[in-house]
């Protein structure tokens, strides 16, 4: 017999056990599960349904909502709730067992006002960007059943750095833009919170948040000219290395080259710390960082849909 109800103590082992035996291209941790899932401010245990059957833990799904800003000068987003993620493990497949765990994450985003609700895209503890119709194609199918609908697709991208040479157009294109004024190197103490207002006003609260948290500065490199127009960054989520971003140019100053510049300069710092890879989970391929990556030769390896219901 199954029982599906709110998550209580004692559930986070075998929770995890399920995980990896059911999401078998995305393991995790005892110790993500704590520190990005029970101890996120945001965790209410009513919205992490799960699954029990025999004592163990045997599907669930995790709702959110914010009751804490992502960052200052942020709002709650009281119309907006997130399915982070959901499963079930093989053995429970095919009798409903997912729908009634998603729909019941729905019920509780929808009892305290949600209208609208997305899967995967909740910051900054998601999982994936969005589904992945490719290593979950059935989940996929569950979430179009329940009314979701892509929003977007955003990729994931890799590159190895085995052999990798910063080009010598990177090298002259720095040149010359240092000739008029800018600069492109390791931020201050002091520029730090300049850069983190630059991140978050112009680009998203969540990256201004990446680098207030980040636990080594000297992996972030900024361009300025009078002021912060750039950065990129790696080691950022989760203090994984080899994890590039996030990375951004200010409007204003694209076609510039500023952020090829950025972009090889921090592959070779990484590439000087022995790294044999750079990687990120999220963008647009037909974008234009999506393009500035592949002609610096990031490879496509996951495609993702951001999907939202909507009441």
């Amino acid at each position: 017999m199954v029982t599906v109800r709110a998550f209580a103590s004692g559930d986070e082992l075998s929770l995890v056990d399920a995980w990896n035996r059911s999401m078998q291209g995305d393991p995790t941790t005892s110790a993500w599960f704590r520190d990005c899932v029970l101890l996120d401010p945001n965790f209410d245990p009513e919205g992490l349904r799960v699954a029990v059957a025999g004592g163990r833990v045997v599907g669930c799904a995790y709702a959110v909502r914010r009751l804490v800003p992502l960052a200052p000068g942020t709002d709650l987003e009281p119309d907006l709730g997130w399915i982070p993620f959901f499963f079930v493990v093989p053995e429970h497949r095919g009798g409903g067992l997912g729908r009634r765990l998603v729909g019941e994450a729905v019920a509780f985003l929808e009892r305290t006002g949600r209208t609208k609700i997305d899967f995967s895209s909740y910051t900054p503890n998601y999982v994936l960007p969005g589904a992945d119709s490719e290593h979950y194609p059935d989940g996929f199918r569950l979430l179009n059943g329940l009314g979701f609908t892509t929003l977007y697709s955003p990729v994931a991208m890799d590159r190895t750095l085995v052999g990798y040479v910063t080009p010598d157009e990177v090298h002259e294109l720095r040149a010359t833009r240092e000739s008029e004024g800018y600069v492109v190197r390791r931020p201050s103490d002091g520029e730090l919170p300049e850069l983190i207002r630059f991140a978050a006003q112009v680009f998203n609260p969540d990256w201004g948040e990446a680098i207030r948290l980040h636990r080594n500065p000297e992996r972030i490199l900024i361009a300025k000219k009078d002021r912060i127009v750039g950065f990129a960054l790696y080691a950022a989520y989760r203090g994984i290395p080899e994890r590039f971003g996030p990375f951004g140019v200010d409007p204003g100053e694209r076609g510039t080259g500023l952020g090829k510049i950025l972009l090889h300069l921090t592959m070779t710092m990484m590439r000087a710390e022995g790294l044999h890879s750079s990687w990120f989970l999220w963008t647009g391929e037909a974008s234009p960082a999506g393009r500035l990556y592949t002609k610096a030769g990031y490879e496509v390896t996951r495609r993702f849909h951001v999907m939202r219901r909507a009441s």
